[in-house]
């Protein structure tokens, strides 16, 4: 079984986020979403908008994601690779570079954002 996982904040989730969990999904047979906690987000300088069990619950209800892990700091992702065995890392491509630091561990690939959507775009014309 080929493995892939993937992080984020997945918070006002819109169809760039369901596009990109598809496409993951297509590079293998399970897919892990790391999920930023709460209290990772405030280190970030983050605000979701959402709480992480609310979006967590959200993220399970969808078809290609097959179990989701809480992100609690930056350094735990080469961990999680070993730990769960997978074979891919993916982020967007707006990461680019970023994560390459992990190709010892597992293949690391890049999908293209897609354009005009974004959790920010739709915070702004929100008026938030």
């Amino acid at each position: 079984m080929k493995k892939v996982i993937t992080y984020g904040t997945f918070d006002l989730l819109h169809k760039g986020h369901i596009r990109l969990l598809e496409r993951a999904k297509s590079l293998g047979d399970y897919l892990i979403v790391g999920l930023s906690t709460d209290e990772f987000n405030r280190l970030k300088n983050k605000e979701a908008y959402y709480d992480y069990e609310h979006r967590k619950f959200i993220l399970e209800a969808i078809k290609y994601v097959d179990e989701v892990i809480p992100e609690m700091n930056w350094d735990q992702k080469a961990d999680d690779i070993l730990k769960y065995n997978v074979d891919i890392f993916v982020m967007g491509d707006d990461w680019k570079g970023k994560f390459n630091d992990l190709q010892p561990f597992c293949e690391v690939v890049y999908l293209e954002r897609t354009k005009n959507i974004s959790t920010t775009k739709i915070k702004t014309d929100l008026g938030g």
